[in-house]
């Protein structure tokens, strides 16, 4: 039931209040949460690891670092695994790291059949990152390695990272 109102500014126009009278609902609103336990295990999230620093660093640049590896070690496991293109590590990969991936990417696409009339789908194996760990070797030079599950298998990548041009850019690149 709702009740109506006179409005003070406008006379002869009437207000419709539209409060229920009895008590509120438990749940409220669109943005409930779902209490519920969830059956599906949480996907994992890489952790980072730097036991294995030469040189020290402050705090804030040393996440820094980790930031950039991992996003662009992420990168380079999708670009592996025909999912981004690799145009996307161009400014932060060597020309002979760039040119290797390139051609990583082209004989993943021939051996998946992207040249033909395939309908593209979701990749039922698809690379996750488990952990990445960095190692400062220098004030200017990191390297790093990554633990990829993909599918049942486990894979690693490991790279080299150095400051080239006031920018940290990957200087070699290994899959095993």
């Amino acid at each position: 039931m709702t009740t109506t109102a006179r409005s003070a500014t406008t006379p002869g126009a009437e207000v419709i209040l539209l409060r229920p009278e009895g008590p509120a609902a438990s749940v409220q609103g669109a943005l409930a949460l779902d209490l519920t336990p969830r059956t599906a295990p949480p996907r994992p999230r890489p952790r980072l690891a730097h036991t294995n620093d030469l040189v020290a660093a402050g705090t804030a640049d040393r996440q820094q670092v980790d930031a950039i590896i991992a996003r662009y070690l992420a990168a380079v496991v999708e670009i592996a695994a025909g999912d981004r293109p690799v145009s996307q590590v161009l400014r932060h990969s060597l020309p002979q790291v760039y040119d290797d991936l390139a051609a990583r990417a082209r004989t993943v696409r021939a051996a998946a059949g992207a040249g033909t009339s395939r309908v593209s789908g979701p990749n039922p194996a698809r690379p996750v990152i488990l952990s990445v760990r960095t190692a400062l070797i220098r004030d200017d030079a990191a390297e790093a390695s990554a633990h990829v599950r993909y599918g049942r298998r486990s894979r690693a990548v490991a790279a080299r990272f150095e400051v080239v041009r006031d920018r940290w850019q990957c200087v070699a690149l290994t899959f095993g």
